[in-house]
């Protein structure tokens, strides 16, 4: 392994790794929002959105990323609608890690006993009140593990934007290894630099669903 090609490749991947993350982050954002808004849709079972939401899951679970890429990046534009890569990736990104999110809050939301909603309605909180105050949060809490799992999920499945030309972590290394073929020095710095993305969510997951699960977060 030559050290100096390595010093030589990592402003590449240091410029790679920003933009990956930029990009990630926002569709990880964007997959919450929807992974909020359809939980709630679900959770109180409003006509026909639940139908809606539920037709929306199973499409986006299952079908690969990759495909969904390749259909707003290559198919929407003979429609007429034309996006920049990035806002490809994050929309992308958003919408499947969406489907994961509102079954991930859902599964929170309904192991909230019912009878604490249905006390706090009889002490005459409205249930708006109810579902942000007194179930929201402790649904948030119970859906910790889940939700970290589809961050690191997420954040893993940036590796495939380099198929709509996206100048991420992947695109830099299969661009370096394909012009100079160094390509252990290339594969090292890649996984070292996925290490450096995704250890410390799964580190701080760990530590906050444990504070959370034994409410010590004051120690």
């Amino acid at each position: 392994m030559d050290i100096e090609v390595i010093k030589t490749y990592l402003p590449l991947y240091n410029e790679a790794i920003l933009r990956t993350i930029r990009i990630g982050w926002l569709g990880i954002l964007a997959a919450f929002v929807i992974g909020l808004l359809g939980a709630a849709v679900l959770y109180f079972r409003v006509p026909v959105l639940k139908k809606i939401i539920a037709a929306y899951i199973e499409v986006f679970r299952n079908t690969p990323l990759l495909v969904q890429l390749f259909f707003i990046y290559f198919a929407l534009p003979k429609i007429g609608i034309r996006i920049s890569a990035e806002i490809c990736g994050i929309l992308g990104l958003g919408l499947i890690g969406g489907a994961y999110m509102i079954e991930t809050i859902r599964s929170g939301l309904e192991s909230v006993d019912r009878i604490q909603s249905e006390s706090a309605l009889s002490l005459g909180m409205t249930k708006g009140q109810v579902f942000f105050h007194i179930v929201l949060p402790q649904a948030f809490s119970i859906s910790i593990p889940g939700f970290v799992a589809n961050v690191i999920f997420l954040l893993k499945e940036t590796s495939v934007f380099s198929t709509i030309s996206l100048m991420d972590l992947m695109f830099t290394a299969k661009d370096l290894i394909g012009m100079y073929a160094k390509t252990i020095e290339c594969l090292f710095l890649l996984v070292v630099y996925y290490l450096i993305m995704l250890l410390p969510v799964s580190i701080l997951g760990t530590v906050v669903e444990r504070r959370a699960r034994y409410a010590q977060f004051g120690d």
